[in-house]
């Protein structure tokens, strides 16, 4: 019982009413003025007319979204649109709306009015004993028992409200939903959103778990190396790899700021002297190799190759520590090769996520290259391979 009156307690079942009562406020008027039934069909060929003009589906959209879901952003409200007609199709369903929109408003509205009006008969019939007749459906000897009738036709009104809700809702849905092409557009979008979240997110990662994977090493050797000189160049290389990882964390702040303005600061593999400095600083013994003109590497292969080694680094740093690290980057052929291998740690690694790894291979996967990743002859092996495209 109380799921059968639960949409009695919502707003929006009274203005999906209010909606369809809405379409016959000019058609009424007008024949209220001439007294004639052919003013409705002739207000119903200009609304036909006036669905062919473009801004009329903004106009029906956006009253659509306001009074048919509730104000909310549901699943009806994102399936109409609120844009004008981009194609002769939408404007043809913006004029079959408009018609069925005045169809449907003439038979509710008509029929709201009959079942008040019997209610109103029944009533009447039943306190005083006489004859009503407002209705379209008359009521004859009048009698006591008439009064037991009367919530009948409030019942056929409530149900009507809320059915004729729902199939103006599902109507709009249809008539007024955004095209194929629409459609494409919006998913196009929603994509592009997904994998800027995604970019930052790895940016975000990288950036700012390899500075404090960093600090953290450096802080733990110079506490246990008890060497002021040690301590110093800690310091120091925890303050460098600090204000590298703050001016990454304002580039992407930048970004989620200002996103049209995207693009430039990112380091790239002309950088990588930094990590590997860094890498040394916190212990490992890094025999790095670059073959090739890295310095022509077109930008986004550049720049993720960076963060690539920069996430294999923390790697090693992270879970095997101290050890020797050997570091090869060749360009040639058209082909980005970076490989970063390290001896397998005695312990096994602590759990993860596993997120950094995954990174590796999205960001690979993203420019048409391949990434592997795991165990190697004893070793544990990052190869990655990206298209640079003709350097001559």
């Amino acid at each position: 019982m109380i799921r059968m009156l639960r949409p009695f307690t919502r707003a929006v079942t009274y203005t999906r009413w209010l909606h369809l009562c809405m379409a016959i406020v000019w058609p009424a008027l007008w024949l209220f003025v001439d007294e004639a039934w052919w003013t409705v069909a002739t207000a119903a060929v200009l609304l036909g007319l006036a669905g062919l003009v473009p801004a009329a589906r903004l106009v029906e959209g956006f009253q659509a979204r306001l009074l048919l879901t509730g104000h909310r952003q549901g699943p009806e409200d994102v399936r109409i649109a609120a844009t004008p007609s981009a194609t002769w199709a939408d404007r043809g369903r913006t004029a079959v709306w408009l018609e069925t929109r005045l169809l449907l408003g003439v038979s509710v509205s008509h029929l709201s009015v009959q079942l008040l009006l019997l209610t109103a008969d029944l009533v009447s019939a039943a306190l005083d004993g006489g004859r009503a007749g407002g209705a379209w459906l008359p009521v004859g000897n009048p009698h006591w028992w008439h009064a037991l009738l009367a919530p009948v036709p409030v019942v056929l009104l409530a149900v009507t409200v809320v059915q004729s809700g729902h199939l103006a809702t599902a109507l709009a849905v249809r008539l007024l939903g955004p095209s194929p092409a629409e459609r494409i557009a919006a998913l196009e979008e929603r994509t592009e959103q997904l994998l800027e979240r995604t970019r930052i997110a790895r940016e975000l990662h990288d950036s700012i778990g390899h500075a404090l994977t960093v600090a953290v090493l450096q802080a733990g050797a110079a506490r246990a190396a008890g060497d002021p000189a040690y301590t110093e160049r800690a310091l120091r290389a925890v303050e460098e790899t600090g204000r590298a990882a703050l001016e990454d964390l304002e580039r992407v702040l930048g970004v989620l700021r200002e996103p049209e303005k995207a693009g430039g600061g990112r380091p790239t593999l002309a950088d990588a002297e930094r990590l590997l400095e860094s890498a040394r600083a916190s212990g490992a013994k890094v025999d790095a190799q670059v073959t090739g003109p890295v310095d022509a590497l077109p930008g986004p292969v550049s720049r993720e190759g960076y963060r690539i080694l920069q996430e294999s680094l923390t790697n090693v740093l992270r879970h095997a520590g101290a050890v020797p690290v050997r570091v090869r980057v060749v360009v040639a052929g058209g082909t980005l090769v970076l490989a970063v291998r390290n001896p397998l740690p005695v312990a096994a690694p602590p759990p993860g996520r596993g997120s950094g790894l995954r990174g590796i291979r999205e960001r690979a996967a993203l420019l048409g290259g391949r990434a592997t990743t795991g165990p190697d002859r004893g070793d544990w092996q990052v190869r990655v391979e990206l298209p640079s495209g003709d350097l001559r």
